[in-house]
């Protein structure tokens, strides 16, 4: 039996800082291409990337992309080259709380939750089964031109993070490339301690799963319950909701706060009240990179973790009215969310109000 986790986005068309066009432009300027020439095309300025609160779009950052290949893209380990300079740091608020969680596995399933405060472009899916750690990493809507190198890039971004959060090279079963088989391969067996396999179905790495029960030299309880806080706060301010995300949210949203929500109205309702067929919504919905599930889960969500502060409901109670059939659904579903049950979620807001 194996168990999926996918990432809680779906396109790399999300929002980002600046902290990797600054990685790359001082890769190429290292290598003769001042700063000018990176940014070009992409209305980004040097002044730009010094500010660590600065947003950028992903197509932004896909500017710099393709002038970092064009400049650079003569060199034939460009993407390694560029992936092995991504550390916990440049990860920001989401690289501290990966690096202070318990394990390497709940590093991994936060930074798949939260993994729009990355920089990828790459989506990867995480399958643990009977015997290997699956990372199976997506690039079927990254543009040709770029594709490659962001493959590289990314998938050897996310496997130089998890050697620095447990402190060492993580040994890998095996690794699989799309691509042909590139004329050198050292830096491919010095960074990840194999041979790739190329011309492979699929883009992914394997992981011996015990690993990843394993203590992270640097886990820290107080400072990861932070950090998570302090991600979905950022999260959420990303997450400002527009266009036909917007229309459902507001339907999904109950006109009387917490004391008139009942159950949710199904995405056939919902798709009826915007005079739309289902299988339209639905479509709208995926070019927008979101779903309806998805838009459900953040207005149950921001509705639960206020009638757990606000009321004295019980928790079956905020899952009847959440319009789940069992609260141990609703508890599963706000562990989820959260990384808490609701009971300790109340309990851990009683203790703040009270100090």
């Amino acid at each position: 039996m194996s168990t999926v986790q996918e990432a809680g986005i779906r396109d790399w068309d999300f929002p980002r800082g600046v902290a990797s066009v600054a990685l790359m432009a001082g890769f190429a300027r290292e290598h003769g291409v001042p700063a000018a020439r990176m940014l070009q095309g992409s209305g980004l300025t040097e002044q730009a990337l010094a500010d660590p609160d600065a947003q950028i779009d992903a197509h932004t950052e896909l500017a710099v992309i393709r002038n970092l290949v064009r400049e650079l893209g003569h060199r034939p380990e460009l993407g390694l080259e560029v992936g092995r300079r991504y550390r916990i740091t440049t990860f920001g608020i989401f690289g501290f709380a990966c690096v202070s969680s318990p394990t390497l596995g709940e590093a991994i399933t936060f930074a798949l939750r939260y993994l729009e405060l990355s920089f990828t472009f790459c989506i990867p899916v995480a399958r643990w089964q009977p015997g290997e750690f699956v990372a199976r990493i997506h690039d079927e809507r990254i543009p040709a031109d770029v594709r490659r190198f962001l493959v590289e890039r990314d998938v050897t971004a996310m496997y130089q993070m998890l050697c620095d959060l447990v402190g060492h090279r993580v040994d890998l079963v095996r690794a699989e490339f799309d691509f042909r088989t590139p004329e050198r391969l050292d830096l491919y067996t010095e960074i990840y301690g194999l041979r790739p396999d190329f011309e492979q179905p699929h883009n992914l790495f394997v992981l011996d799963p015990e690993v990843l029960d394993k203590p992270l030299p640097q886990a820290n309880e107080h400072t990861w319950a932070m950090c998570l806080a302090q991600c979905r706060e950022l999260v959420s301010r990303r997450r400002a909701r527009t266009g036909i995300a917007a229309e459902v949210r507001e339907r999904l949203v109950p006109r009387g706060g917490v004391d008139g929500f009942a159950a949710p109205p199904g995405i056939d309702a919902v798709a009826r009240d915007l005079n739309m067929s289902t299988r339209t919504l639905r479509r709208h919905l995926d070019a927008a990179g979101t779903s309806y599930r998805q838009l459900l889960d953040e207005v149950r969500r921001a509705l639960a973790e206020e009638m757990l502060t606000a009321t004295p409901l019980s928790v079956s109670d905020v899952a009847i009215r959440l319009g789940y059939a069992e609260a141990s659904t609703f508890i599963h579903a706000f562990k989820r969310w959260t990384g808490t049950t609701p009971s300790a979620y109340r309990r851990g807001a009683i203790t703040a109000v009270i100090r």
